[in-house]
This record gives structure tokens, C-alpha cells and sequence, in this order.
């Protein structure tokens, strides 16, 4: 079988924690004895449009280095694309007649593209999702005008619908999606990426958060307020933030908040790193966080740093909401606090880095997790064989 994950949800070979999800589908299905191609549908400017990394081939059919200025132009380039495509698909058609298209996209339009090559070239078409589909949707308008309409998109327009959680499960089945056609994929990782020695980015001790610089998805504001709460207290231990924030606004809002409490020289932005970087990050912190509060992202969701979090084998901090307490027990093999609140996720802290063998011995317990239930090793084989009684 032939695996193509297609999409414009994700970046690849760089990206966020949607180019890591594409990573372990990928190298999964890579080690399982799958040809895999992975087409990146957006519209990115790039020096080279294909390549290949960890064996893993790639192209980005948009195939342009650099933006006209013509607005003709580039709706030229935008179309293109899809000529580009199409050929791509047609060639791999021509080595495999048995292959899957795995469509990672928030895009129904780029959905129903996915959808009509797959009727072409007789491949079995797969929706990923590991977000509910309405979180951006702004108003309850939207979500009666547009949401129950796109909802039935989706389930038409596709042959499968992979699902990160039982939330989304759920959420399908009310939608009127029949119950084979949804299959439970939890968050993947791959633990190798953090086996091995790595150097440390700084030598002072510190508590590490890695991920986009949100406030509504990732409570980032919450872990800054509750490091405040105990920085006096730990006063060896200071505070990275990897990632960065989407727009320059939420960038500055963070940076005044650390300024507010005096933290300057303790608080520390990173920016985007690359992906063969964060593992240091990770793996030398005293404790790993997410201060991620109750919403609709949290509820249908599994954050994929968590599973990295927990593959390092360092303590956790993160609060119980959606799936998280699902798979993880407080005081077991993580340390779950109240979600919105500074005081609990403060305290969590606090206990954590005054129980440091307790502490490291939940972090150990986590790793066991993650080898096991997360591992994408396993959660593939899963799939190849659930697609394999479909006879595919």
C-alpha cells in the first residue's frame, strides 16, 4: 500500500505540532512497509519544492520560490498547484493502484480536491482530525450558518475519518456519521527523538513550555501568572518559553506581562526553533508544562507536546482537561491542576520541584506511556490493521 498524506494543515520537513502528527503517520507507515509521499498543499514560497528527509519523500506543488507582485499572477501560480498535483497523484497511480490518501486539512475546499482525486485515481480517502472542526468558528451564527452544512461535507466527502479522541468520536456520530467509518487515532510520537545526549541550552536550571505562544488555546498567560506565584520561592529556577506567539500583538502582551511582575532576567523567549532542536529543550528541564485552559480545542483535543512532554521521561505539569485525564493519573505519571487557575497550576509547580524523586519517578512512568499507548510505531500498526479488515 501507497500512503499520501496530503494537506495544507501542516509545513513539512519543518513545521509545528502538526508537521510532527504528519511525521509520525509518515515514518509509521515508512517502517510498516508503505511507500509514503507527503504533499504540502499550501501556498508556501521555497527555495526547493521537493526533497527528502528521514526517508520520507516530500513536495510542495505550489512550487514557487518567491511572491509576484501581479495579482493575476498569482492566482496563475495558485492554480498551478493543482495541475502539479493531479500529475503527481497521476505517477503515483502508475507504481501503486492500491494507495491511501490521508488528507490533514481545515479546508473543505482542499477536502473535496483530496476527495475528487481520490475518485479518479480509485484511492481510499481518509479525513484526518485532530481538532474539532469549528474552532475557528467566531460567533454561534457562524456555527448555525456554516458548521452543521460543513459538517455534512465532511462525512459525505470522505471514506474514513480518523479521530484523535472519543470527544470527536462522539461529535461525528451526532453529526450522522455511521460508526464504521470513524476510527480513534490518539496523539502520536516518535520517542527516539528523544533518546540519546543532548547538550544543554543554558546552564541555570529551568521550567520548560513548548508550543505556539497562545492565551485561548495554551493558557500561556496562566504559566507566566503562576511562575510569578513561585518564582521568590525557586529563585534558581527560571522559565523558557519555546515557540513563539501568532502575531506581534500577543508577542508584545507577553513580553509586558513578564516585564509587570520583573522577570526579564528570568523569563526567557526562545522563538521558533527547528524541530531537531527542542529535544534539549525538553529533556534537561526540571519540570514540563501546559497551563491549558477549558475550551472547545481543549475538549475535542490531545495536545501532541503533552506525548513529547511525557517521551523525555521529565516530570509534567499540565492541567485536566478534554483526554488528558484519560491517560493521565495525578500524583502517577503526571501532575494534573485545575484548569484556568493560577493557584493550582502554581502549587503543582511548587510540589513538583520539591519532590524531586517523587517527581522524576511519575516522569518515568510517563515515558512507559508514551512508549506504549503514544508510540506511533503502535497506533499505525493499529490503523494498517483496521484497514486491512476493510480489505485495503
Amino acid at each position: 500500500m501507497t500512503c499520501i498524506i496530503f494537506g495544507d494543515a501542516f509545513t513539512f520537513p519543518d513545521g509545528d505540532a502538526s508537521t510532527n502528527r504528519v511525521y509520525t503517520y509518515a515514518r509509521g507507515f515508512l517502517e510498516h512497509g508503505s511507500d509514503v509521499h507527503v504533499v504540502c498543499f499550501r501556498n508556501t514560497y521555497l527555495p526547493v519544492s521537493s526533497g527528502e528527509k528521514e526517508g520520507i519523500r516530500y513536495y510542495h506543488p505550489f512550487n514557487r520560490t518567491k511572491r509576484s507582485s501581479s495579482f493575476i499572477l498569482r492566482r496563475i501560480h495558485s492554480a498551478g498547484k493543482f495541475a502539479r498535483t493531479c500529475k503527481l497523484l497521476r505517477q503515483i497511480n502508475r507504481n501503486n493502484k492500491k494507495a491511501l490518501i490521508l488528507c490533514y486539512t481545515k479546508s473543505l475546499s482542499t477536502q473535496l480536491f483530496a476527495f475528487m482525486l481520490s475518485r479518479i485515481f480509485g484511492f481510499f480517502m481518509v479525513l484526518e482530525r485532530s481538532e474539532h472542526p469549528f474552532k475557528d468558528y467566531k460567533s454561534r451564527i457562524a456555527l448555525r450558518a456554516r458548521g452543521v452544512i460543513r459538517l455534512a461535507f465532511e462525512i459525505r466527502f470522505t471514506d474514513l475519518i480518523f479521530c484523535i479522541s472519543d470527544y470527536l468520536i462522539e461529535f461525528y456520530k451526532t453529526g450522522g456519521a455511521e460508526k464504521e467509518k470513524l476510527f480513534k487515532v490518539p496523539s502520536t510520537v516518535d520517542t527516539d527523538r528523544f533518546v540519546g545526549s543532548f547538550e544543554r541550552p543554558m546552564m541555570r536550571k529551568y521550567i520548560c513550555y513548548c508550543g505556539s505562544l497562545t492565551i485561548l488555546k495554551d493558557g500561556v498567560d496562566i504559566l507566566i501568572k503562576s511562575y510569578a506565584e513561585i518564582a521568590e520561592r525557586f529563585k534558581d529556577m527560571d522559565l523558557i518559553l519555546v515557540g513563539r506567539a501568532d502575531t506581534m500583538e500577543d508577542e508584545k502582551y507577553f513580553r509586558d506581562l513578564v516585564d509587570s511582575f520583573g522577570l526579564k532576567e528570568r523569563i526567557h523567549f526562545t522563538g521558533k526553533l527547528s524541530r531537531n532542536k527542542i529535544p534539549a529543550y525538553l529533556s534537561h528541564a526540571e519540570l514540563l508544562t501546559l497551563a491549558r485552559p477549558k475550551s472547545i480545542v481543549a475538549d475535542a483535543g490531545f495536545p501532541s507536546k503533552v506525548t513529547e512532554y511525557l517521551a523525555t521521561g521529565r516530570p509534567v505539569v499540565v492541567t485536566s482537561v478534554g483526554e488528558i485525564p484519560v491517560y493521565l493519573k495525578d500524583n502517577f505519571n503526571a501532575f494534573l491542576a485545575e484548569p484556568g487557575s493560577i493557584e493550582s497550576f502554581a502549587e503543582r509547580m511548587a510540589f513538583v520541584l520539591e519532590n524531586k524523586d517523587f517527581a522524576e519517578s511519575a516522569g518515568l512512568k510517563g515515558k512507559e506511556l508514551a512508549a506504549g499507548v503514544f508510540n506511533y510505531r503502535n497506533q499505525v500498526g493499529n490503523i494498517i490493521a483496521f484497514l486491512k479488515s476493510k480489505n485495503l
